[in-house]
């Protein structure tokens, strides 16, 4: 006779999706950090007002957008399945997520205000 495990299945097990954005997110910042390198380098920006006018054009605010959108994504994924980990009461870690997705969203929030406030 097999004897059955009574544990409850806890953790994030998101699996495959959760994986791939990951990585989806780490190629797309470091292609935008390669990107903000190279202009930078060629730009040499050196004060404040020439460093502002090279996120005065239109694809430069939207490739930094997409980035903290990655940043933002990619760090919501890592919190939620650390917190799934080792967070075992419910209410604690539902409140903990809430708290982390308000800050996040504030953030994103905060980074299209800067980009196009």
């Amino acid at each position: 006779m097999v004897k059955q495990s009574k544990l409850a299945v806890t953790g994030a097990h998101y699996g495959l999706k959760d994986w791939l954005v990951q990585r989806v997110t780490a190629v797309l910042m470091t292609l935008y950090l390669i990107l903000l390198a190279g202009v930078l380098f060629v730009a040499a920006p050196y004060d404040y007002a020439a460093l502002k006018s090279i996120f005065s054009h239109q694809w430069m605010r939207i490739a930094t957008f997409v980035f903290f959108t990655a940043l933002l994504w990619h760090a919501w994924i890592g919190v939620r399945n650390v917190l799934m980990d080792y967070v075992h009461a419910a209410a604690v870690r539902l409140t903990l997520q809430i708290a982390v997705i308000t800050v996040l969203l504030f953030y994103w929030v905060w980074i299209a205000e800067i980009l196009w406030g």
